[in-house]
């Protein structure tokens, strides 16, 4: 990987003023030392499955909040958002979304969705919806959430091993790949792939959330020594870098524009990303598990609220890409650098650790980014190992009788082999987002717009089962698929997406027709709801050829655009909650509350 960014950028960081020395191995291998040993000591040795996955519902608010901060300020976020402000017409637009749209959401979580589902012990919001609607709805749901996660946090181990490819490759990596012939960039995948795996299995969430309140320090730090470096650099200091990006325009912050293919606007902010946000902190078991782990309803309340402090490493990596451009204004780019930059944009920051940060300082640095990896996907990690073991495994223990203690440690065994099993498809997935991440402008845009393919639908099942809808979840199980089918027809537009969504369609409708002759439905009704059915994949087929945007650039040229991708999770929840209303079955509720 690192040969792909021409030899005078690999000479660089080869140089010994910027190689990874001594002592920044010292400073990366420390702080894993030091992490492993403490979450080891918080987590204790988990003897059951509650302890496992929910902590014992005993961690304090603060630690989840953390927590929640750490798993959403992935290294995508380290990385990418100092291009984002970098790039040409670069801002701070982006932290609108987290300042108005996040922080609605998590508003509304606190005060809707987490008194419901305290209302009873479950272990996900998978098993709430499956209590309301019935259990194939818990499997759906869950299987929407196994494939927006591995989506979403494959992008993001990418990102993070591309960026220790690039820096530790001469050292580590390329030589495993002379030796064994495996790309050193799928090395380095494995390589934080086996790390997160064995930190998860330690002592299961408690010890996720524990190492990211560890990581959440590291962001911190990281940042504001990258910014302090960058104004060292400067004859002007400090001042300079705010004048020049004051200047260039780079601490804009609010766009009014309602233009629906433009991501970072007002608008989407506080309608899109307010509406899919709640999706993400409300059902999203990745999110959600944290907020199960709190004593009691109120506290999971402040931690989700609370976590919007996180947005602060996010101000600050913004500051570092305002800062980027101030250095590269007074040292431009050249050479294998510049055309580096040119082919992947998002190597700014690691281009610039490479060649300016001094020993020392370049671990603590790769030390955050590295931990933003880890936590992220040993999150991940958790949520899918969890959110199998109760709609599969815990709903046939629970009818087998109560379990033994014997059992229940036969179930947390069970969960550690599912954490194994999801690690290495994360690994795989990951090595794929290299190819995906193509069709981009950014890995951070690659990494929000992967989650917004199941988001809306999730979203959906929650609000069928809150609103008390005299219905059972049969049509949910056919709208969710549905509303997957069409944002995938929102985004590709090229001409290999069209057999695809006539396929899926197809399939769609087939199985619809081969479950109602197995039910003996009535015949009125059947057809009339196929015909509704039907009308929503003719909806998937005329998006995917004509839901783009005319727009003419600035060269006066006709191009079309996509709608931005905070849109997705909207959309897709529009579809899967009504055609989910509509195909359904008139039915009593199954719970009281």
């Amino acid at each position: 990987m690192l040969a792909d960014l021409g030899p005078e950028l690999a000479d660089a960081a080869a140089h010994p003023g910027s190689n990874f020395t001594a002592l920044d191995w010292g400073v990366v291998l420390g702080y894993f030392v030091l992490t492993t040993i403490l979450g080891a000591k918080f987590a204790g040795k988990p003897a059951t499955i509650r302890d496992f996955f929910l902590g014992g519902r005993k961690l304090p608010w603060y630690a989840v909040a953390g927590s929640i901060v750490a798993t959403e300020i992935s290294a995508v976020t380290f990385v990418s958002v100092p291009f984002v402000v970098f790039k040409p017409g670069g801002d701070f637009t982006y932290l609108q979304l987290g300042l108005i749209g996040s922080f609605l959401a998590r508003v509304l979580v606190g005060y809707v969705l987490i008194p419901a589902y305290y209302r009873r012990e479950i272990y996900s919001p998978y098993d709430y919806m499956g209590n309301c609607l019935g259990t194939g709805v818990r499997g759906m749901t869950s299987a929407l959430f196994a494939l927006g996660g591995v989506l979403a946090q494959s992008a993001r181990v990418y990102v993070t091993a591309f960026v220790l490819d690039l820096i530790l490759g001469p050292a580590v990596f390329d030589p495993l790949e002379q030796a064994t012939g495996i790309d050193g960039l799928a090395w380095s995948i494995w390589t934080i792939g086996l790390i997160a795996v064995l930190w998860t299995l330690m002592g299961g969430i408690t010890t996720v959330i524990w190492t990211d309140v560890i990581l959440f320090g590291v962001f911190l730090i990281g940042a504001l020594a990258a910014v302090v470096v960058i104004a060292a650099s400067l004859d002007g200091g400090l001042g300079e870098m705010i004048a020049a990006g004051r200047e260039a325009g780079k601490f804009r912050f609010f766009d009014w524009d309602p233009d629906p293919t433009r991501a970072y606007t007002v608008w989407t902010a506080a309608i899109a990303t307010t509406w899919g946000n709640v999706g993400v902190f409300g059902t999203e078991q990745l999110m959600a598990q944290r907020m199960f782990c709190c004593r009691s309803a109120r506290e999971a309340r402040a931690a989700v609220i609370s976590s919007t402090a996180g947005q602060v490493v996010t101000f600050l990596v913004m500051v570092v890409g305002a800062g980027l451009y101030a250095f590269y204004r007074a040292h431009p780019l050249s050479g294998a650098a510049l055309a580096s930059y040119q082919e992947k944009g998002d190597c700014i920051f690691p281009i610039f650790i490479i060649n300016e940060i001094p020993p020392g300082l370049t671990g603590l640095i790769i030390a955050g980014i590295f931990a933003a990896a880890i936590s992220s996907l040993d999150s991940i990690l958790a949520a899918l190992s969890q959110t199998v073991m109760s709609a599969v495994v815990l709903p046939l223990r629970r009818r087998l009788g109560p379990a033994s203690s014997r059992e229940e440690k036969q179930d947390v065994l069970l969960g550690r082999v599912f954490v194994v099993f999801w690690g290495a498809v994360l690994c795989l997935a990951a090595q794929l987002a290299h190819e995906v991440a193509a069709f981009y402008p950014s890995i951070l845009d690659l990494a929000l717009a992967m989650a917004g393919y199941t988001g809306g639908g999730l979203l959906a099942g929650f609000l069928l089962s809150f609103l008390r809808l005299p219905i059972n979840g049969y049509g949910y199980l056919w709208s969710a698929p549905l509303s997957v089918l069409l944002v995938f027809a929102t985004v590709w537009h090229q001409e290999w997406t069209a057999p695809l969504c006539w396929a899926g369609g197809a399939l769609l409708l087939c199985a619809w027709l081969a479950a109602g002759l197995r039910r003996g439905r009535q015949v009125e009704r059947f057809a009339a709801k196929t015909a509704l059915l039907v009308i929503g994949i003719l909806l998937v087929l005329l998006v995917n050829r004509h839901g783009q945007f005319a727009r003419v650039n600035e060269a006066g040229q006709e191009v079309l655009l996509n709608i931005a991708f905070p849109w997705y999770a909207p959309i897709g929840c529009t579809v899967a909650f009504v055609f989910g209303w509509l195909l359904a079955d008139r039915a009593p509720r199954k719970e009281s509350d």
